[in-house]
């Protein structure tokens, strides 16, 4: 029986992500920052644990309690919607380090264990902001472009020991809480100059039909995990997949 553990499961992809796993047998860690028993249906293969990505000493503990992991699927991170203009630096700071320097820290904490063990894989999500240039969004954007070029980077690093690193890009997912869960640090980003624009942008993501559903991300990242090929990109979705093929070009590429 192989081990997963998945960052940020309290809720969205990351809840849908552990069930997923659960449900095709596998032990799953699910860790989220205020542990919730509930939010899970109770199995002798799931583990419920306590993790901060921000916090060097939660990493410790998380990864002491969880034991030997076959596959880490960094999927923590944290929203950011608004005008850059208004964005305070404080704010950027606090989206990379969940973002960025979080899912770094978590790569850092288990390589070790993998590349002695000459197995393993790291899954890395992103997002489709990473395919195509959206507004609104840049601070969000450069910390998940940051983490798209580290893991194509770290694939190359760590292939010569046998470990797979993976990127899995989800599109727009209008039934998370990505939104109600950035609320705060969201207010004030939307000056008056700025709001016909920004209506403008909701408008047409509301608009939009194709959109990223939990379950879309859950297969994704469990076929990144499985997958023994050298493919680096899984764009999770229909407007992710689409997003895709238009940057490359075609199916292959993906």
């Amino acid at each position: 029986m192989k081990t997963v553990l998945i960052t940020g499961c309290s809720s969205g992809y990351g809840l849908e992500t552990a069930r997923y796993f659960l449900a095709l047998g596998w032990k799953v860690i699910a860790t989220m920052r205020t542990p919730r028993e509930d939010v899970l249906a109770p199995s002798a293969n799931l583990r419920v644990l306590a993790l901060d990505v921000t916090r060097p000493d939660s990493i410790a503990h998380a990864l002491h309690d969880a034991g030997p992991i076959d596959v880490l699927v960094n999927n923590a991170g944290i929203g950011l919607f608004g005008a850059f203009e208004a964005t305070p630096m404080t704010t950027v700071r606090e989206i990379f380090e969940t973002n960025t320097f979080g899912v770094m820290s978590m790569c850092q904490a288990v390589i070790p264990q993998f590349r002695t063990r000459g197995a393993g894989i790291i899954v890395n999500v992103t997002s489709s902001v990473t395919l195509a240039p959206f507004p609104l969004v840049a601070a969000y954007t450069a910390s998940k472009t940051a983490i798209a070029g580290f893991t194509a980077s770290l694939a190359h690093e760590l292939g010569a020991f046998g470990v797979r690193v993976k990127l899995v890009e989800p599109g727009y997912g209008p039934s998370t809480r990505f939104t109600s869960n950035g609320q705060q640090r969201m207010q004030g980003l939307i000056p008056a100059a700025y709001e016909p624009f920004a209506h403008r942008v909701v408008s047409g993501l509301t608009g939009n039909r194709a959109v990223t559903t939990e379950a879309d991300v859950a297969l994704e990242v469990w076929r990144a995990a499985s997958d023994e090929t050298g493919q680096l990109h899984f764009p999770a979705g229909a407007d992710a997949v689409a997003l895709a093929l238009a940057e490359n070009g075609d199916a292959g590429a993906i």
